[in-house]
């Protein structure tokens, strides 16, 4: 049974109110050990409404990619950021997030004048902003965003498959599975690894070495 689609209702809310132009924003990868987060912003209107969409944790990675298409199409405009591993040890991933997030909204080649996030709070937009609590299940434009961050990361987590394929992040996106954790053992971390995510550094330390090389490309 397929899950529910998120609705346009706080989106409805702030077109009654004269904010036509709404973004809806989110992120993937805060959690996983290795990898970017990677933020999307999606701007709709009333007549630019993105239907059947919902949280991308819900949706097989077969109907997201569909989505990831539909969403590109129909909406107004779309924005995606990336903040690699080195930046989110740097600042730490919620500063992180809300770089990428403020990143993904300047690319939108449209300014919003109402921006909805999944509860992120961004103080420095200068337009309203409202950030909901499971946003990316009740909030369409939200539910866009997300779709489109897990694709994008997930498509980057390939290539750091084909380039460190010890670590299985094929399988896992670089979140902190048994086998993902397993391999932190055995091997140490990679370069793509946040060395400051605590499964990471415990792994390394008892593992006593990680691997070396350049910095991968985010």
């Amino acid at each position: 049974m397929a899950p529910a689609s998120a609705p346009h209702r706080h989106e409805g809310q702030a077109w009654r109110a004269g904010l036509i132009r709404v973004a809806g924003v989110d992120e993937a990868g805060r959690g996983p050990l290795a990898g970017p987060v990677v933020a999307a912003a999606v701007l709709i209107t009333p007549e630019h409404r993105i239907r059947g969409v919902t949280d991308s944790k819900l949706l097989s990675a077969e109907r997201r990619e569909e989505l990831f298409v539909t969403i590109h199409e129909q909406a107004l405009g779309v924005g995606v950021a990336i903040v690699d591993h080195a930046t989110i040890d740097r600042v730490n991933i919620l500063q992180a997030t809300r770089l990428a997030m403020l990143a993904a909204l300047a690319q939108l080649s449209v300014a919003p004048d109402f921006i909805i996030t999944d509860f992120v709070a961004l103080p420095e937009v200068p337009c309203p902003q409202k950030n909901l609590v499971h946003g990316d299940v009740r909030c369409a434009s939200v539910a866009a965003a997300s779709i489109v961050a897990k694709v994008t990361r997930d498509r980057i987590m390939l290539e750091l498959d084909a380039q460190f394929p010890e670590y299985g992040f094929v399988r896992h996106k670089g979140y902190g599975t048994p086998d993902h954790l397993a391999a932190l053992d055995r091997h140490g971390p990679c370069p793509a690894h946040r060395r400051t995510f605590a499964g990471v550094w415990r792994q390394g330390e008892l593992a006593g070495r990680g691997r070396t090389g350049g910095q991968p490309g985010a």
